[in-house]
C-alpha cells in the first residue's frame, strides 16, 4: 500500500484507513520516513528496523516497500520512537529518532510524546495541528551501520510436522516447534 506523505490531508486519510484513526505517532513517522529515505542513495534496495512497536511500524509500512510480511521491516522493541532504513547489502543507513530537545518548542506535542499529560486529556485537534507546522523539525538524524550478524538472511530451511500439535512448523526451529516451545500463549490447547 505504498503511499505518499503529501498531500498531508491525503496521508492522514490513509493513515485512518490503515491504523484505524489518524494517529498522531503514523503522522509524525511519516516525517521520519520521508527525512531517512531523502538520506538514502536512489539506486539501493533497503531494509528498514523500527525501535518501538507503536504505530511507527505502519508509517514505515505506509511509506515504503518494507513490511512486516516481506521481511524487509524488523520491529526491535527498544522502547524509542526512532527507526532506521539502511543498505540490504552493507548496512549503511541512516536512524531518524524523534528528538526530545526539538520538541520542547511543541507544547502539545511535548505533551503527547513525553506524556505529560493523559492521552484523555490532550487536544488532537491542536496536537496535529503542532505535527504538521513542526514537520521533520522535531526528528534527529545520524548516519548508522547495521551490525553485520543483523544483515544475515534467516532461511527457513526445510518445513516438518511436529507431532504433539500436528502443524508445520520451520525445522531450523530446533527439536521443538515455537508455538508448543511458547504454549502459554493460548489458554487451553490450540491444537485441533
Amino acid at each position: 500500500m505504498h503511499t505518499s506523505l503529501n498531500p498531508p490531508d491525503k496521508f492522514a486519510e490513509t493513515v485512518r484507513t490503515f491504523h484505524g484513526y489518524i494517529s498522531p505517532g503514523v503522522i509524525v513517522g511519516g516525517y521520519m520516513v520521508e527525512k531517512a529515505k531523502r538520506e538514502l542513495p536512489v539506486d539501493i534496495l533497503y531494509d528498514a528496523v523500527s525501535e518501538t512497536t507503536h504505530c511507527l511500524p505502519d508509517a514505515i509500512q505506509l511509506l515504503t516497500p518494507c513490511t512486516l510480511g516481506n521481511g524487509w521491516l524488523r520491529v526491535v522493541n527498544l522502547g524509542r520512537y526512532a527507526l532506521c532504513l539502511y543498505d540490504k547489502e552493507n548496512g549503511n543507513g541512516v536512524r531518524v529518532f524523534l528528538d526530545p530537545v526539538k520538541v520542547e518548542g511543541w507544547s502539545h506535542i511535548g505533551d503527547w510524546y513525553l506524556k505529560r499529560k493523559p492521552k484523555k486529556e490532550q487536544d488532537t485537534d491542536a496536537l496535529l495541528d503542532e505535527i504538521y507546522r513542526a514537520g521533520e523539525e522535531i526528528c534527529g538524524i545520524r548516519p548508522i551501520r547495521i551490525a553485520a550478524r543483523h544483515l544475515q538472511t534467516k532461511r527457513r530451511g526445510g518445513i516438518g510436522i511436529f507431532p504433539t500439535c500436528r502443524e508445520a512448523y520451520p525445522v531450523n526451529d530446533g527439536d521443538i516447534c515455537r508455538g508448543c516451545r511458547n504454549a502459554d500463549l493460548y489458554e487451553g490447547s490450540p491444537a485441533a
